[in-house]
């Protein structure tokens, strides 16, 4: 099916996306803003399939995508600054339609000859854009001024014969132009923000109207397309092994890859000892129960344990934990025999956050199957989820016919709670972590809050409190509970949950959970922090 063909499937080993059909690939060359994935989310959203790439993607790689338009992204940087980023004039010559957004903008507008100076006011927040002509990124939106979301020191103060103004703002004479045969544009706003109501409308017309898009990209699509990409790559006789976590990536990615080649597919939980509360039990009942996938349980929780001792360090603990799932899993693949591929269910965030590579963005942190992998390995990585954000594979579950207890299961980190214990890892800690973790699980469940909620757990604090329970004085550990609201993981807000949840979570875990006298509400958002404190 044509649809079908906007999916992409990842290449081994590698970040870039390959395909027998690329040219319905919306490009997103990143300048590192903080927004390049929220474009993303917003272009995806418009069922139009994207991906990020460098700014300085190399031109030859743009040109064999054949994309069906190009976007720059907003920066940090200021056009005056030595060694700003700039564009390969190629690209604008390219033949595709391209939409530049803030420093975006300004490259364009550079390339063709126009004037930028340094803002006499910088415009930081909201504004009033003022619509002056016609045109089809501004197609559907009725009124002539639009509240956008500014983010800018530079602006544009004089354009040249070959762009021409189509909004200005209170500040920005040129808050959006376009070349006058109508291939290149350039907003100063972003449109992809909360902040930019018509924002998605925008982005919307300028990868369907502008690009012609049919904004058919759909789980089912993305479904067909990758059941014949895994059948094609791993053969008529090939063995896929699968590192299952008991979250909904790993679990829809096992399932997807089941349905593809059946029981050439074996999938392996590992019981690192890091697991939250009553895990193993449940994906005994799941896959090999339920579903009817093999599965195989490794207890190397005296394996992880050993290797965690002593470690402080959050980045050093993710990469022990990936290298020793990857030792486990190699050494399982032997045992089975016949094993070539290692599925995983790796997503577009985690190598975002994991990897320096989509554009000058820095690493946040690494993620156990992708930054902490040994740099030599002996299985080929299947990783059919690689390309999309967690509510895109949701949608993929649903598609398979999973169940609400799968699909709509909170995220859970492949590290476990080792990255939920900051300071040294032991059995002692994680077991006083567990109690305190089924509580909050049990509590979130009963108040009906696990689908508002993004994820909801416990974190043990390397300190200790003084306290008092009967008439006795106490000096023993603090628990933080962490609560927030997302759509994607990529940004979170801390969740406004009822006090009087809160309390009956304080007063449980201190009752219940012996070893604890204190109870912290993490009430911080992401940015500046991350969802997890590791």
């Amino acid at each position: 099916m044509e649809s079908a063909a906007r999916a992409h499937f990842a290449a081994p080993g590698g970040f870039g996306i390959v395909s027998g059909r690329s040219d319905f690939v919306i490009l997103i060359l990143d300048f590192g803003s903080q927004y390049t994935q929220l474009i993303a989310r917003r272009v995806r959203e418009a069922k139009v399939y994207c991906e990020i790439h460098p700014y300085n993607l190399a031109i030859e790689k743009i040109r064999a995508m054949r994309p069906r338009g190009i976007i720059l992204s907003g920066g940090p940087a200021s056009l005056y600054e030595a060694g700003a980023p700039d564009l390969a004039p190629e690209v604008l010559r390219v033949g595709c339609p391209v939409l530049g957004i803030c420093y975006g903008m300004y490259v364009i507008a550079q390339h063709l000859g126009a004037r930028s100076a340094g803002s006499r006011a910088r415009e930081y927040g909201a504004a009033t854009l003022v619509i002056d002509q016609p045109d089809a990124l501004f197609e559907g939106i009725a009124a002539r001024e639009q509240l956008v979301w500014m983010s800018h020191g530079d602006r544009i103060e004089a354009i040249p014969p070959a762009l021409e103004a189509i909004a200005h703002s209170g500040n920005s004479p040129y808050a959006a132009v376009r070349t006058r045969d109508g291939l290149l544009r350039g907003i100063q706003f972003h449109p992809e923000v909360a902040h930019t109501p018509c924002g998605a409308q925008v982005l919307g017309n300028f990868v369907r109207k502008v690009c012609g898009e049919a904004g058919d990209w759909t789980p089912a699509a993305l479904v067909e397309t990758k059941l014949a990409e895994i059948r094609a790559r791993v053969g008529s006789e090939g063995r896929v092994l699968m590192g299952l976590s008991g979250g909904v990536d790993s679990s829809v990615a096992a399932v997807l890859i089941h349905r593809a080649i059946g029981d050439r597919l074996r999938c392996v939980f590992v019981d690192t000892g890091l697991l939250r509360a009553g895990e193993r039990e449940r994906m005994e009942t799941v896959f090999a129960g339920r579903l009817k996938i093999a599965l195989s349980v490794v207890d190397a929780s005296d394996l992880f344990l050993g290797r965690l001792a002593g470690v402080l360090d959050p980045e050093h603990k993710r990469r022990i934990i990936g290298h020793t799932f990857i030792e486990v899993f190699e050494k399982e693949a032997q045992a089975i025999g016949g094993a070539r591929f290692l599925g995983q269910g790796t997503l577009y965030p985690d190598l975002i956050e994991s990897v320096s590579f989509k554009g000058p963005s820095a690493v946040i942190k690494s993620h156990h199957n992708v930054g902490g992998l040994p740099e030599r390995m002996r299985l080929e990585l299947i990783e059919p989820l690689r390309e999309l954000f967690k509510d895109e594979v949701r949608a993929v579950g649903r598609e398979l016919g999973l169940g609400a207890d799968i699909v709509d299961r909170e995220p859970f980190p492949g590290p476990g709670l080792a990255v939920r214990i900051v300071g040294e890892v032991t059995r002692e800690r994680l077991e006083l972590l567990r109690r305190a973790d089924r509580i909050v699980m049990e509590e979130v469940e009963a108040a009906g809050l696990g689908a508002r909620l993004w994820q909801a757990f416990a974190v043990l604090l390397p300190l200790k409190a003084v306290g008092v329970m009967g008439d006795g004085r106490t000096y023993e550990s603090v628990i933080a509970i962490r609560a927030v609201e997302s759509s994607d993981g990529m940004t979170a807000d801390w969740a406004r949950i009822d006090p009087a949840l809160l309390a009956r979570l304080s007063g449980r875990i201190t009752n219940e959970a012996r070893g604890v006298n204190r109870v912290v509400y993490d009430i911080t958002s992401k940015p500046p922090a991350t969802i997890e404190w590791e």
